[in-house]
């Protein structure tokens, strides 16, 4: 099996995490952090640590995915659909850094498609806001804690799930039925 990986963070990551998971050709979804310095101690940031917007680092997702699959341009798709890439460290009433839109890439052939991704973008509507998402090569990912993974799965009666979560699920079943794995996997039962 062909397998890459992409890095995202657009926000909160139980939200990325629940949207991804869905696709197909997504073969593991996993929440962590990641775009700011070594931590040289070797130790790991914490959600707490990350939480303070000191560390740098943003809450992202590790999706590993087959590419003959689904296209890193399909990942690009629903990434950009799926959350605020206009606005500065923060989706919703989460806020800060460790919210911010950005995209950590894993090679080259990555960075220039996200990079065509974004000019595109900014340019299909001159008169809207730019598209602010970082773009700079991945240095170090580092998994979230256990409790973090499968979170909406997990806790969708959870009102933050039920407000924030389910909206952008439900979006990505309507606009994105053709890259979904199956109508039976989505979500939650």
């Amino acid at each position: 099996m062909n397998k890459e990986t992409a890095i995202f963070g657009g926000g909160c990551f139980w939200c990325t995490e629940a949207v991804f998971e869905n696709l197909r050709g997504v073969i593991s979804v996993t929440p962590g952090y990641a775009g700011g310095p070594s931590t040289g101690s070797g130790q790991a940031p914490t959600y707490e640590s990350v939480c303070t917007g000191k560390t740098g680092h943003a809450e992202v997702i590790k999706i590993e995915f087959d590419p003959t699959r689904i296209a890193y341009k399909d990942l690009l798709t629903v990434f950009f659909a799926t959350h605020d890439s206009t606005s500065v460290n923060r989706q919703g009433n989460d806020v800060g850094t460790q919210y911010r839109s950005t995209i950590l890439y894993a090679n080259e052939a990555q960075k220039s498609e996200a990079e065509k991704f974004i000019e595109k973008l900014n340019t299909s509507d001159p008169g809207g806001k730019p598209v602010v998402t970082e773009l700079k090569m991945l240095e170090k990912f580092y998994e979230a804690e256990n409790y973090h993974r499968q979170y909406y799965r997990n806790n969708s009666y959870q009102p933050y799930c039920q407000v924030i979560i389910s909206p952008k699920v439900d979006k990505l079943q309507k606009e994105f039925g053709a890259l979904l794995k199956s109508h039976d996997a989505l979500g939650v039962s």
